[in-house]
């Protein structure tokens, strides 16, 4: 309960008991008590309730919908920037089941920007995969996957519903040792709205990869654009 003689400001302990509802009785999407509710609840003015409600919609827990309400936050996926991994092994690492839905699956020649990007001559045989990345099922990332044909032989869609990285790696002993990546925001146009399950418009966080092998060869080159609301990236730097 709160206690109005605790150093502590009020609203900070309401933070917490929301907190524990959250963690102990609600779930994502859940509609939590009006902010009427928990000021009658508690004891404590509206004004306290809705700064303590902000504080948490600020911090990821909470998410406010316009003329609906306030719901329980789907809790955001972090992806350290410094680190190399595949998306399968970054949703494993997590304890999550990584998906992939191939919705595109084409052997296409490169334009001049693709081209550059893999270190080809235009119009060069390349793949061109368009996947959905799910993470425990749900929709996570729209991506678009290049690579030479010449250089990752073999590859197919089945291949590519699986882990492209690790059939490069076991099966043609090559390995992505680094990677270039650019990371912009973006609003979501009308194919990552529909292939997220989002609103045109919505944000999206966009990152242009290429990855390259031994002797700094490009290997891929990926356009991914994941839900703004369910991930987010993170970096270490140090001065």
């Amino acid at each position: 309960m709160i206690n109005k003689n605790s150093p502590t400001p009020i609203y900070s302990q309401l933070e917490q008991l929301i907190k524990e509802l959250i963690t102990k009785q609600l779930n994502p999407d859940d509609l939590i008590p009006s902010e009427r509710e928990f000021a009658e609840k508690y004891q404590v003015s509206r004004m306290t309730v809705r700064q303590a409600i902000t504080n948490l919609t600020n911090d990821g827990y909470l998410q406010r919908k316009r003329g609906v309400g306030t719901f329980v936050a789907l809790k955001k996926l972090e992806q350290n920037l410094d680190h190399l991994t595949s998306f399968s092994e970054d949703m494993r690492s997590r304890g999550m089941e990584p998906g992939t839905k191939v919705l595109e699956f084409n052997k296409i020649e490169a334009n001049e920007k693709i081209a550059q990007k893999l270190g080809l001559e235009e119009g060069s045989p390349i793949y061109e995969i368009k996947r959905l990345r799910l993470a425990d099922h749900l929709p996570i990332a729209l991506q678009l996957f290049y690579t030479s044909v010449d250089l990752v032989t073999g590859l197919t869609k089945e291949i590519a519903e699986q882990s492209i990285y690790q059939y490069v790696e076991s099966e043609l002993n090559l390995s992505i040792l680094s990677a270039q990546q650019d990371v912009e925001a973006m609003v979501a146009k009308k194919r990552e709205a529909e292939a997220l399950h989002i609103k045109v418009g919505d944000p999206v966080l966009y990152i242009s990869r290429v990855g390259l092998a031994e002797n700094d060869i490009p290997l891929e080159f990926v356009q991914s654009f994941y839900r703004a609301d369910r991930y987010k990236f993170k970096v270490k730097v140090t001065r």
